[in-house]
């Protein structure tokens, strides 16, 4: 076996913490929001996420979403390809965003086809990001390709993403999810438990009240358990999160995350929101 050079690419909706990006060497490439007469990058410094949330209420019309533009995408790819024998590209969902198919045809630009592996995580934020880092350990481990694929795709069934959303109004307006777009939960006052799977938007429970959403996520986190990894995700709600962590102590593995999710996502779930992203350990057997 030849070891080589493999380096990762992905896009800013994996919320990875910028210490994690540099210790893997991972090519990060931005999305955007649209607001005003501006577009602003995903890139942790154009947009701050806990003013942004406090005004998201108030923005109007609502701010919307992009994929990064094709060039940026061959920027990024390519600076990672000068440095390595192979990149491998992980991404959101084809089904949720058009990021999946800008990363392809960026490959495709700069005729990396026979260098480059793509590959849709079917997950979001951090639910991508483990996807990455699995894949980057094993890459330092064997430098082999195969092995760094067959690993994300072992790992990818074993993840779980799951959102308690304080209203049904901003997933409403995404027009993403086409169970949400009749308004029904808005007017009853309903808060969604939502879940992302295989690239899909299902609702996992339609609650009365924000606390028993809560509830709801801690028994889909505890129904996993023992658990390899764990993060508390929340938009501009950290007491909420903390709150959260506190109540699953019992089974958080050492390395738990608290992350503020990427604005990205939050202008479809909306602020105050809470979630849930975790690997069964199961994937390890």
């Amino acid at each position: 076996m030849t070891s080589k050079k493999i380096r990762f690419v992905t896009d800013s909706t994996c919320d990875l913490p910028a210490e994690l990006v540099a210790r893997w060497g991972i090519g990060v490439v931005p999305c955007f929001v649209n607001y005003g007469s501006a577009s602003y990058a995903d890139d942790g410094r154009e947009l701050n996420r806990t003013t942004f949330y406090e005004r998201l209420p108030e923005i109007r019309p609502h701010p919307t979403t992009a994929a990064p533009p094709p060039a940026l995408a061959e920027q990024i790819i390519g600076e990672a390809a000068r440095d390595a024998d192979h990149v491998v590209i992980i991404t959101a969902p084809a089904k949720l965003s058009a990021i999946h198919n800008t990363m392809r045809l960026a490959v495709e630009s700069l005729d990396l086809q026979h260098r480059a592996t793509l590959i849709d995580s079917g997950s979001v934020t951090i639910g991508l990001g483990w996807q990455v880092l699995a894949g980057a350990a094993e890459a330092e481990r064997s430098g082999d390709v195969q092995r760094v694929v067959d690993v994300i795709h072992r790992i990818r069934p074993h993840v779980r993403v799951y959102a308690g959303l304080s209203t049904m109004e901003y997933l409403r307006r995404s027009g993403r999810v086409n169970w949400a777009k009749a308004g029904v939960g808005a007017l009853l006052q309903i808060k969604p438990v939502i879940g992302v799977l295989d690239g899909e938007v299902p609702q996992v429970a339609l609650v009365r009240t924000f606390a028993r959403a809560v509830d709801k996520l801690i028994e889909l986190a505890r129904a996993e358990a023992p658990l390899d990894k764990l993060a508390l995700l929340h938009a501009n709600n950290v007491a909420g999160a903390q709150e959260l962590k506190e109540r699953l102590s019992d089974i958080t593995p050492p390395d738990t995350m608290i992350l503020s999710v990427t604005p990205v996502i939050g202008v479809h779930i909306g602020p105050e929101s809470l979630g849930v992203a975790f690997v069964s350990d199961k994937w390890k057997q």
